[in-house]
């Protein structure tokens, strides 16, 4: 067994990752067609520094896969609604997988008709929104992604969680010597991967992220769960989480506030998670190269606008995250290797850190 005490930080390639990821859910009896949707999110995930959505989710994906949730195969079926719209029923499937094919759907609608648009229910946890946009923007065209999620998050105002994190992403295709633009954010004041992240450190939460059921801030993360998250900016991130709430719950069929399961406390039924995928063809609008040409006017702009430091573009320090751990490795924390050993060590899967150690598959 490893012990954490005694490691350090390793830098692991990603394909080495995926190929373990992939044997994880290869041992808990994903199929293939998932696992594959899956494995390339969670590694994408941690390629541009999002550990909190990358390898981390395993185990309580494959507690959620032994325990019937998440449907392994699952066979998602498409709905036409019009010819540039349509609705995916995700057969309570991995939301990384569901995901992955509806915003290729929605790129493909959009290429024939200018614009595609793919509603979602049924389905789970859907991890980064970056990596779906950034698939929009790899084929031109501009990326949103939306998702409900548990409630954790109150209204304006209000004292009771109502609604999720919501978060909402965008990409759109890269000036000329840039990279895509990339937003991905949840509509809290914190996304849940950040209170856990307090807790794991046993840091105070600072005020303005969460209250308790008298309205007064909750500084302990611990309590939050007791509590209700905040929306970020008041008035304006509870509008943003609304309108969320009514693109991927209400109009899709998907779970609506409590409708919508808890991915780590609620084993009695699926997410039911609802999703809404938008694609543009900018083509529609302008050539490909004009475009590109207003983008980079538009980015010249923003970076000139502060000649004593660098203003930085959304999604810029996830694109350089990327390039270093491509080129240097993915840095895997100590209390992660000893998580995901744990969950390998049942199956004689070797995790690649171990490997580079020359350790045997036991971990001992």
């Amino acid at each position: 067994m490893s012990n954490n005490q005694t490691m350090h930080r390793q830098r692991v390639p990603g394909a080495s990752l995926e190929r373990f990821a992939a044997e994880i859910m290869r041992a808990h009896g994903v199929d293939p067609q998932q696992i594959a949707s899956v494995a390339a999110v969670l590694t994408w995930s941690e390629l541009i520094g999002r550990a909190n959505f990358g390898l981390s989710r395993l185990p309580i994906l494959m507690r959620r896969v032994s325990a019937g949730l998440i449907r392994c195969p699952c066979r998602p079926e498409f709905e036409d609604s019009a010819p540039a719209m349509q609705l995916l029923d995700g057969d309570a499937g991995f939301g990384h997988h569901i995901v992955a094919l509806v915003m290729k759907r929605a790129i493909e609608l959009a290429h024939s008709h200018g614009v595609g648009v793919v509603g979602v229910r049924n389905s789970n946890f859907f991890g980064a929104g970056a990596y779906f946009v950034n698939m929009a923007a790899e084929a031109g065209m501009l990326g949103l992604a939306l998702s409900n999620s548990f409630p954790k998050v109150t209204a304006h105002g209000g004292v009771k969680p109502v609604m999720g994190t919501n978060p909402f992403a965008f990409a759109a295709p890269a000036a000329f010597g840039e990279r895509a633009l990339m937003l991905d954010m949840a509509t809290a004041a914190g996304a849940g991967s950040t209170i856990r992240e307090y807790i794991a450190r046993g840091l105070p939460l600072p005020e303005g992220i969460a209250i308790d059921s008298k309205g007064d801030p909750i500084t302990d993360p611990a309590k939050v769960a007791s509590g209700t998250m905040l929306p970020f900016g008041g008035a304006k991130g509870y509008g943003l989480a609304l309108m969320v709430e009514i693109l991927c719950g209400v109009i899709t069929g998907a779970g609506i506030c409590h409708g919508v399961g808890s991915m780590y406390g609620d084993f009695a039924r699926s997410g039911d998670n609802g999703h809404f995928m938008l694609a543009i063809d900018v083509t529609r609008f302008m050539p490909m190269a004009v475009f590109r040409e207003r983008m980079n006017a538009l980015v010249m702009g923003i970076r000139g606008s502060n000649e004593d430091q660098e203003v930085l573009l959304p999604g810029e320090i996830r694109w350089r995250n990327h390039d270093e751990n491509l080129e240097h490795g993915i840095p895997v924390e100590p209390d992660s290797m000893d998580v995901l050993d744990k969950l390998a060590e049942p199956y004689g899967i070797v995790p690649p850190w171990q490997q580079r150690r020359g350790k045997a598959s036991s971990g001992t």
